[in-house]
């Protein structure tokens, strides 16, 4: 695949989901846990989320249950827990693996176009974060320890 606009996913509701539905808008797509030391980033990448959708911004959240078994619900707990918990209204999807062979081939496409540290496209940890301009182009990949915050600064770049 050759742009983010060829790949669907479902949704956390199970519905079947073309990312071209958000053509000529900027994304940031995260991996996302319940349980993880760095969950309270929900509260900044909500509000980064209401602060910037009008303007073309939307956040992607893929729940993963890859690192220390940090979200171990299923879809209806871990859109409870969002929803009562950090009052997530952004898009979230179905669980995804991002890493290993069963790795979705979304994230693949996203770690081969923006490898990590050294060059390693492996996930290191819940919240890793892409960002992907208007024309579906990944611009840059985030660390976990990276903060919402932090990243707005390249959001507010591009909604320019």
């Amino acid at each position: 695949m050759s742009s983010i606009y060829e790949f669907s996913t479902k949704d956390i509701d199970g519905n079947d989901v073309s990312l071209s539905v958000y053509q000529g808008k900027v994304m940031l797509l995260v991996n996302v846990a319940s349980k993880c030391g760095f969950t309270p980033q929900y509260t900044g990448l909500e509000a980064m989320y209401r602060k910037h959708r009008e303007r073309g911004l939307v956040v992607l959240g893929f729940p993963c249950d890859q690192f220390g078994h940090q979200e171990p619900g299923d879809e209806d707990e871990i859109k409870n827990f969002c929803s009562l918990t950090y009052d997530v209204s952004f898009p979230m999807f179905a669980k995804v693996d991002v890493n290993g062979a069963k790795a979705h081939p979304l994230w693949q496409w996203l770690k081969s176009e923006k490898p990590g540290v050294l060059g390693l496209e492996a996930i290191k940890w819940n919240f890793t974060k892409f960002l992907v301009d208007q024309s579906g182009k990944v611009v840059k990949r985030y660390a976990p320890t990276d903060t919402p915050e932090k990243v707005e600064k390249d959001v507010d770049a591009l909604l320019r």
